[in-house]
């Protein structure tokens, strides 16, 4: 059930942050800061699914982990207040959450302390 949340999770990033990036384009093409807000958050969407896509991938061959749905979730819930965030202010120039924008920063560089202890707890490969 976990992976399927997962996967989930990573289509709906992708989708969000493939429509983020057209709404750049098309509505804040006259306005720089607008523009590199919805980008920006288009783009740590992005990579963060891609990332989502690579732990279910390895939950599964790994058999799961601690770390590594630790991982996920906080990709998850990054991606949710930084991407977000960022959306919300580009889209309606409210500043009332600009706050959560660096907790969700916050979140992603601990889902990448949790996959980097993950791999540090795992033997290395043999060849």
């Amino acid at each position: 059930m976990t992976l399927w949340i997962w996967l989930l999770a990573a289509a709906l990033n992708g989708l969000l942050a493939v429509a983020a990036g057209a709404a750049a384009s098309h509505l804040f093409a006259g306005d720089p800061h607008r523009f590199a807000l919805m980008t920006t958050g288009a783009q740590y969407a992005m990579y963060h699914a891609l990332a989502l896509l690579a732990l279910a991938a390895l939950a599964e061959r790994a058999k799961g982990g601690a770390f590594l749905a630790a991982a996920a979730w906080l990709f998850i819930a990054g991606t949710v207040l930084f991407s977000g965030s960022l959306y919300l202010l580009a889209l309606t120039e409210i500043h009332a959450l600009v706050w959560v924008t660096p907790c969700g920063g916050i979140a992603f560089m601990l889902g990448w302390a949790s996959l980097a202890i993950h791999a540090w707890q795992r033997p290395p490969p043999t060849t």
